[in-house]
């Protein structure tokens, strides 16, 4: 147990459902971890400093004493942990959408969507992206186009990045053109995130379909990151 508890004071509008589970947070936390690992994450958020391991198992003991949260009051519960400050709340919230993607639909995108584009960094985008935005549209492939648009065009760096990297999983069910077209057309993009998420999922494609990425790479004008990520395991 550390100081931590320090930081067990109350959030306003905390959904009840979590209060138990931050204050588990706050009395586990330690201002030592916390630190580095807010650096790490550019001080997108404050940290109680709970790593990955041990957030998890209390979150499974939270489960296992109150149970899943009802399933109509999800969108509510999960945007309540990402009002909340500390990024631990964030990730967990993230941990239960994954758990329960396969029960969610097209109808839950928008505020999903707000979720991608609240406190965004690649820890929470990323998950959203691969194994919620995804889940959902493999299930949905008639929503793929008309969701896919929105982001693909958005002014929001991390909705191009998921539009990039929601078919990551897919393999042999990847639509190919649509991948390729995305990738096209934010392949001159200057951000970090975008080259390296074209390099991420030009790589994932690759173990489908390696002459594919590799006739898609030489024939166009990729940034260094991109190619090399692309082509790391070819």
């Amino acid at each position: 147990m550390s100081s931590g508890r320090s930081r067990s004071a109350s959030v306003p509008h905390l959904h009840p459902w979590w209060r138990p589970f931050r204050e588990a947070l706050a009395q586990h936390g330690s201002p030592e971890e916390a630190k580095p690992m807010q650096a790490y994450m550019k001080d997108v958020a404050p940290f109680f400093g709970v790593k990955a391991t041990p957030r998890r198992a209390l979150f499974k003991e939270h489960l296992a004493e109150h149970g899943p949260p009802d399933p109509l009051e999800l969108p509510a519960i999960v945007r309540s942990a990402f009002a909340a400050p500390e990024r631990e709340l964030h990730h967990t919230a993230v941990d239960l959408l994954v758990k329960q993607a396969r029960k969610l639909s097209p109808d839950d995108l928008p505020w999903i969507e707000e979720l991608i584009t609240t406190k965004s960094w690649w820890d929470t985008v990323d998950t959203l992206a691969v194994h919620v935005v995804g889940t959902i549209l493999k299930r949905h492939p008639k929503d793929v186009a008309r969701w896919n648009r929105r982001w693909i065009a958005s002014e929001d760096l991390w909705l191009n990045r998921t539009a990039i990297l929601f078919q990551l999983r897919w393999k042999a069910d990847t639509d190919r053109a649509l991948l390729f077209a995305n990738i096209e057309r934010h392949a001159a993009r200057k951000e970090f995130f975008i080259r390296k998420a074209i390099g991420w999922a030009l790589r994932a494609f690759a173990a489908t379909d390696p002459e594919a990425v590799k006739a898609f790479v030489q024939a166009h004008a990729l940034s260094p990151l991109s190619r090399r990520e692309a082509l790391r395991k070819l």
